[in-house]
């Protein structure tokens, strides 16, 4: 697979204890020093030869007169040591050095030796600050507990045999002792490089180290479509090996020369006569056609010279006849049929919905205007409320509607995506997999509130998830940089090893360790392998050792720090004492956080220091897997194995611990924030063209999601789709649903109706994005949308005939300029040079891997695709990772980097509004672009949701008033382009507007409680017509509520439980939204929220027990205040009608039937409120007393006499019968 570091990059740097690098923010100097933790030195600062980044993008050796930095000879060194960067020769890129090495290093030996290295090293670094690499030994406790793994960091193995080192020897991809002399004596990775540069001898057997020539190196290559290695065996050297030179093109059209040689890409030959079938039969039928050959006479039937255009492919045979024959057909008929398909809504359905769509628009339009016509005379002020709050409903509701006209289902098929991309074909004679790569981002801040047990099962879910090992890469940012997610982290990695596996020998699903042992029913259904029983057996009993570990962390990382706190405080003593300083001075000495290798943690200490608080420490890069190789590694059946593995393959993917950097003074953006620094690093150390978003707590629950998202992306059309959405299915919740957790009708209705249109929205989590649409590109082909008048054609079949007004444009100028397309001159490419740094920082890895990021994200070529590569491009295994590229990620997520860069204003999660996944969504739908939403059969995700009432307003209160700041902002709907379709603006601008609705809702609920206390109503009295109308409107709601339930497969429970909620919320979170939005905008005040926190429970008898917790908030008080004013207002109003001289029952009924509708929607509030028991709050009775002494004052204050008395025809008036 093409690296972006081809272009950037080195490949293998040498070490000897320590190593320093250059980085800084406009490409200055600033150094790395890799230390080891078994000296427990403090690293010194004078390297003698560093690496600069030139113009080109390329490292260069500087020598001691060079180095701005300086410094002694040899001796001073200590335990650094001269290194020098070896590149591989393109090109493209040519080796520059200045003062080469004695020896050269066995290439397979050092791709090893680094990988090695890398995954055994914590990178530090950040702003004015020296880039360090800490060479762990290890990473938690108990290490006696490890074994063997070839990607696990810092795993069991053995010694260096050199006298005085104590470093690990260098390792295969088998985890197995590497010798790189035939004496097998065992030597690391530092003590090989300094036998190589000093005499070039073995220091066991004292011989000269026999390094293999070039042509006697394994290697792959590629020849007229055909895949053979010299040799006959699989060497690692060749999985992880620089990319070949492009070869050279007879042609005279040089327009994707440039292109060529910036992406580093080997063309694919066309397939030989052979290779059509996986036999060696020879196929009569491509050979008649692809030749003028011919068994006799009429046999055949050949195109004319003029049949096939010369511009169709890539033909290089022999014949010269055959040039004339172009394209050549295409008998591979099921490469041909499509990976997703859409599944129209049946129109049984669909036009009796619209349907009563219309009717019911039309009802509202004659009942308001009714309404308006017809006053109540005696209550003109409750007529005006009721009027107004009647019209937004009406304005509201059309909002909410008219996205829902046009829902369409989405299919997909795996099987023809295998066949495509993971089959033998002519351009991919090999079956390596096609498929492009996939980073996967899992994101945490904090955890006490999200349960590193949660977070290790979501790591694992990935670790196991059915995609290519080598294409797959798992990023994990710890925001809150605690040594505790970081140890789990390591944890996870290590069991990782025994459950990959055991989910893949046995076809596990789910592949979260948790949810999978939680299940209920019979293990073995489906099982054919005889040793399952036993293999579920002892992972399961692993699993709970795991679980026990974890766990036991924050007990353990206390218990060592406060032991190697104590143990400074003594040492400092004794210092004090040899000093001959006062000993009853006080001497402070820092609480440090330690890690199980008796270093500092680098990142947040559990009591807050200098440089180490929440919001002050530095950056963090961990690879806890290295990269696996591309081909293949088998376990065995050893007895040290817990299962058998020897069929099974035990790669895992990689997995990386990311935690940015954290000042004072800076503004971190939060979650955006975080995510933009993983797209960065991840662009520099994997560049998968697509990243997968994810929660903490939400895991992959079907293992084929991210195969199920690529049918999209890798479809006919799908250069154009910016992400695919999957939907949030939740665990935990109660039976009942009593909040409306699942959110069914948005992710069920809503967001179905959405992918008819331009797309669903983006709602956080469980999202596949193309990482070039999230570096601010338009897409390929832009479609400008006429007025807004022609919506109204969405749902009609002339549509469908309408000519667009397309404009097929490139992806921008600034890819045509980074890739060498056609249509740019040298101007337009030191202009698009001169902007990258003001676009995307001063990275010029980051930059040169947007172009190799565009391509790998492109389908394949074939009729009917725009934008496309070639077949077999992304074939070829990825160059391996090294310590200047993991520098190079500590220096983009460093917290200056965004300073002046369009980070968070064009390119990335956009920054200003919590609520960060809907203004990224809406901008890349702004610029053109398209979104699918992706339900599956079996579920793609599933997470946890606040179970809580408390929890759940405040995680509603966030998304509202995250919308209120869309609203006011720059993102408001109203201020869309012509690219966005007119349904797609008024969905965006219902986000924007809904919270606005509590303000007229919690009116409307009180009107009731005013008739009854009044005596008055709405109307001036219930007529025919009136009743008329509200019949209609409430018949045709509920029958639009049937038809809802029949397209969306939802049930009418779970369609009234969100009916309730939405009451709930808008009587309590959105109105608070809209008041702290208001603060924010016109005050510029901002409120800070808290993370939602995720449930632990592991007693599944306990599940639900934060149901009942009743947590007081300020969001209670409406609602409570609606409940009980409403309650008091039916006894008043009963009691006055009841003794009354002339009871008024309509107006009664009306009263009574509007207060109840409003009590009804509000009861799973107040079942929520008296918690566990029915036990009612002592502040319930206290806000009950205090309303009706409020409520009694203010009746008797405002019914005079006259009133009363024309009420009671003449009477007294209405007295209470006590």
């Amino acid at each position: 697979m093409v690296s972006p570091r081809s272009a950037a990059t080195g490949g293998a740097l040498g070490f000897r204890g320590g190593v320093a690098m250059r980085q800084g923010a406009q490409n200055a100097a600033g150094g790395v020093v890799v230390e080891n933790s078994s000296s427990n030195n403090i690293p010194l600062h004078h390297p003698q030869a560093v690496a600069r980044r030139g113009g080109g993008g390329r490292y260069m050796n500087l020598s001691r007169d060079d180095s701005s930095i300086g410094g002694g000879d040899d001796s001073e060194m200590g335990s650094e040591f001269l290194y020098t960067v070896h590149i591989p020769s393109t090109p493209d890129h040519q080796l520059m050095s200045a003062t080469p090495s004695v020896r050269s290093m066995d290439p397979g030996i050092a791709v090893k030796a680094e990988q090695q290295f890398v995954s055994s090293t914590i990178f530090t670094g950040g702003f004015n600050s020296v880039t360090r690499g800490h060479v762990m030994e290890k990473m938690m406790e108990g290490e006696e507990s490890n074994h063997h793994h070839p990607q696990l960091a810092c795993a069991r193995g053995a010694t260096c045999s050199v006298e005085g080192c104590d470093s690990k020897a260098m390792r295969d991809e088998r985890g197995e002792d590497m010798t790189p002399c035939d004496c097998q004596f065992k030597i690391c990775r530092d003590c090989y490089i300094d036998a190589l540069n000093s005499s070039g001898k073995c220091p066991g057997c004292k011989e000269e180290y026999r390094i293999l020539e070039e042509a006697e190196q394994p290697m792959m290559m590629i020849s007229n479509g055909t895949q053979h290695q010299n040799g006959g065996g699989t060497d690692s050297s060749t999985d992880i090996r620089a990319l070949p030179p492009p070869p050279s093109s007879s042609s005279d059209d040089g327009t994707n020369k440039n292109l060529e040689r910036r992406l580093s890409l080997l063309k694919a030959q066309p397939g030989g006569l052979l290779m059509s079938n996986q036999s060696s039969d020879f196929d009569h039928t491509r050979w008649l056609y692809q030749t003028k050959g011919t068994y006799g006479y009429g046999n055949a039937v050949w195109p004319k010279d003029d049949g096939y255009t010369s511009s169709g492919g890539n033909n290089n045979n022999n014949n010269n006849s055959a040039s004339h024959l172009g394209s050549q057909p295409d008998f591979n008929d099921k490469s041909r049929r499509p990976l997703s398909r859409k599944a129209s809504i049946s129109p049984g359905i669909l036009s009796p919905y619209r349907l009563l769509v219309v009717i019911r628009m039309v009802v509202l339009g004659l009942f308001l205007t009714w309404r308006i016509k017809h006053k109540n005379v005696d209550a003109v002020w409750l007529w005006g409320m009721s009027v107004v709050c009647e019209i937004w409903f009406a304005f509201s509701w059309i909002l909410d509607q008219l996205p829902k006209l046009c829902p369409i289902n989405r299919m997909t098929d795996l099987q023809v995506l295998k066949e495509k991309f993971e089959m033998s074909t002519p351009n991919n004679p090999s079956g390596r997999s096609d498929l492009p790569a996939v980073d996967v981002f899992v994101s945490t801040a904090d955890p006490e509130k999200e349960p590193p047990i949660t977070t290790a099962n979501t790591i694992l879910s990935i670790l196991a998830a059915e995609y290519p090992l080598e294409k797959l890469c798992c990023y994990l940012s710890d925001d809150g940089g605690a040594l505790l997610t970081f140890e789990a982290l390591a944890e996870a990695a290590n069991f990782a090893r025994v459950w990959v596996p055991f989910c893949r020998k046995h076809d596990i699903e789910p592949r979260n360790p948790e949810t999978y042992f939680l299940l209920r029913g019979d293990p073995t259904k489906g099982k054919t392998r005889s040793d399952f029983v036993k293999d579920r057996r002892r992972v399961k009993r692993e699993y709970d050792e795991f679980k026990v570990r974890i766990n036991g962390l924050p007990e353990a990382i206390r218990r060592r720090s406060e032991a190697y706190n104590s143990h400074e405080e003594i040492r400092a003593k004794r210092d004090q004492i040899e000093t001959g300083a006062d000993p009853s001075e006080p001497f402070s000495v820092p609480k440090a956080t330690w890690m199980a290798d008796g270093t500092h943690w680098p990142g947040t200490w559990t009591q807050s220091g200098k440089e180490h608080g929440r919001g002050d420490h530095a950056s963090i890069i961990q690879v806890m897997l290295a990269p696996p190789t591309s081909e293949p590694l088998m376990g065995s059946n050893d007895e040290e194995n817990m299962i058998d593995t020897s069929d099974i393959d035990i790669r895992l993917p990689m997995l990386v611990y990311v935690s940015r950097e954290k000042r004072p003074g800076y503004d971190h953006n939060k979650k955006a924030g975080a995510m933009n620094a993983l797209v960065r690093s991840s662009a520099i150390m994997s560049n998968g063209p697509f990243i997968l978003n994810l929660d903490c707590d939400h895991y992959i629950f079907n293992s084929n999601a991210i195969r199920e998202a690529m049918c999209f992306f890798m479809d006919r059309g799908g250069d154009r789709i910016c992400y695919v959405q999957f939907p949030q299915r939740f665990e935990g919740v109660d039976p009942n649903d009593r909040y409306a957790n699942h959110n069914t009708v948005f992710f069920d209705v809503n967001m179905r109706a959405l992918d008819g249109l331009q797309g669903p929205v983006y709602v956080g989590t469980g999202c596949v994005f193309r990482r070039i649409a999230l570096y601010g590109f338009d897409p390929p082909r832009i479609t400008e949308y006429g007025p807004c008048w022609r919506f109204l054609c969405c749902c009609c079949l002339a549509m469908k005939k309408e000519k667009k007004h397309s404009q097929p444009e490139k992806r921008g100028s600034e890819v045509r300029a980074m890739t060498g397309a056609g249509g740019t001159s040298d101007e337009d490419d030191d202009l698009e040079a001169a902007m990258m740094p003001k676009r995307y920082g001063a990275s010029v890895s980051f930059a040169s891997s947007i172009a190799v990021a565009d391509f790998q994200g492109r389908p394949l070529d074939d009729k009917g695709v725009h934008n496309g590569r070639p077949a077999g491009a992304l074939t070829i295994p990825r160059e391996p990772l090294d310590a200047s590229t993991v520098a190079e990620a500590i220096s983009v997520i460093s917290c200056f980097y965004e300073d002046k860069t369009e980070w968070g204003q064009r390119v990335g999660w956009i920054y200003g509004s919590v609520t960060e996944d809907v203004v990224t969504g809406f901008r890349m739908h702004n610029r053109g672009w398209r979104s699918v939403y992706c339900v599956t059969k079996r579920d793609a995700f599933r997470g946890t949701a606040p179970i809580n009432l408390t929890d759940r307003l405040h995680q509603v209160l966030r998304w509202a008033t995250g919308s209120v700041e869309i609203f006011f902002s720059r993102n408001n709907a109203l201020l869309a382009s012509t690219r966005m379709k007119f349904l797609q603006r008024v969905a965006y601008l219902n986000v924007g507007i809904y919270p606005f609705t509590s303000v007229f809702l919690i009116v409307y609920c009180f009107l009731p409680a005013l008739s009854l206390f009044t005596g008055q109503f709405i109307v001036q009295s219930l007529n025919l017509s009136f009743l008329i109308y509200l019949l209609t409107i409430t018949v045709t709601l509920f029958m639009l509520a049937i038809l809802e339930v029949k397209w969306s497969r939802i049930t009418l429970e779970e369609w009234w439980r969100n009916e309730q909620f939405w009451v709930i919320g808008g009587t309590s979170a959105h109105l608070a939204a809209v008041f702290q939005g208001l603060l924010k905008v016109i005050a510029g005040i901002n409120i800070s929220f808290t993370l939602t926190s995720k449930s632990g429970a592991e007693d599944e008898s306990d599940i639900y027990a934060d149901l009942y917790v009743v947590k007081w908030s300020s969001l209670f008080i409406p609602p409570i205040t609606i409940i009980l004013t409403n309650i008091i207002a039916i006894a008043v109003g009963c009691s006055r009608t009841i003794y009354s001289t002339i009871p008024q029952w309509s107006k009664l009924l009306g009263g009574v039937f509007f207060s109840l509708w409003v009590l009804f929607h509000l009861y799973p509030f107040a079942k929520g409120l008296m918690g566990r028991g029915g036990r009612v709050p002592t502040i319930v009775y206290v806000w009950s007393g205090l309303l009706a002494v409020i409520i009694s004052l203010l009746w008797v204050y405002g019914s005079p006499s006259s009133s009363n008395s024309q009420v009671s025809g003449g009477s007294r008036g209405f007295q209470f019968p006590f």
